[in-house]
């Protein structure tokens, strides 16, 4: 596979960078490097157009100064710049999110993910208050369904909290890939990983369900995970701005869901639902 890869220059940097993962991330780019003075993401040739940045509406923000330069890139180099900016993620002083070349710290969640081309390390806002929120609740014995899985890390975790089964779903080829390398690095016997999307999900019931993705997608397809859900089943929701937890939690209501608990970093937001 070929990628292209774009450099940013934001400012303001913390705010801007944030926006624009979260726009570049809807049109198609799968993976991002945060820098000191902006942004690198990556996509994938083949989706790839001229006009792609117009949809980009952060870049023509009046609030933001934004420059970038792009060029044609190998995975191979990607994967070289992750592991140059890789640092492990501690959370709540019990869970560690590691690189195969950092040394672990023996806390009582030892992970180890190869993030290769995928999203969710624990590094965005909104996976580590996912991994806040399965630290939190009792996944002994669920049944789990991790949607759009990135890495797998969030399925990974479900298991070592004593998940039972678990179906780990992408629609991005390499995060299916990646996402059962991490499982087998991390010697799970309970996560089965399928390539696709929401179509995907029939009549199989989840104990609880995790959808880390955007909000579009969210929206779109909150009904159907419901519709999954077992009676008194848990929800939880991220990849969205404190912005738009009303027009989530008003769509959450009107398929009889609870709100319970709503974590917000940085103006990213994830929430607790009961069936």
């Amino acid at each position: 596979m070929i990628y292209i890869g774009y450099y940013f220059i934001v400012n303001p940097l913390k705010l801007g960078v944030e926006i624009l993962i979260a726009e570049l991330g809807a049109v198609g780019f799968e993976s991002f490097v945060e820098t000191d003075t902006g942004l690198s993401a990556f996509i994938q040739k083949s989706d790839w157009f001229d006009d792609i940045l117009l949809q980009v509406r952060i870049l023509n923000s009046p609030e933001f100064e934004i420059g970038y330069t792009f060029n044609e890139i190998e995975p191979t180099n990607w994967n070289k710049e992750w592991e140059s900016n890789f640092e492990p993620i501690i959370v709540d002083d019990v869970c560690m999110i590691r690189a195969p070349f950092h040394d672990s710290r023996h806390l009582k969640f030892d992970i180890v993910i190869e993030p290769k081309m995928s999203f969710g390390t624990g590094h965005h806002e909104t996976t580590h208050m996912m991994v806040q929120h399965i630290l939190k609740n009792n996944f002994s014995d669920k049944h789990v369904l991790d949607m759009g899985c990135g890495t797998g890390v969030l399925a990974i975790l479900a298991e070592l909290k004593g998940a039972t089964e678990i179906h780990a779903i992408d629609i991005d080829r390499w995060c299916y890939i990646n996402s059962k390398e991490n499982i087998e690095r991390n010697k799970c016997s309970h996560i089965t990983v399928f390539e696709g999307d929401s179509n995907l999900l029939c009549q199989t019931k989840y104990d609880i369900i995790i959808a880390n993705i955007n909000r579009n997608i969210l929206l779109q397809d909150i009904a159907k995970y419901v519709q999954c859900l077992s009676d008194n089943g848990m929800l939880f929701l991220s990849g969205y701005y404190a912005q738009d937890k009303d027009i989530i939690e008003s769509e959450c209501r009107n398929n009889r869901l609870q709100l319970v608990e709503t974590l917000e970093q940085n103006k990213w937001v994830s929430q607790k639902f009961l069936n």
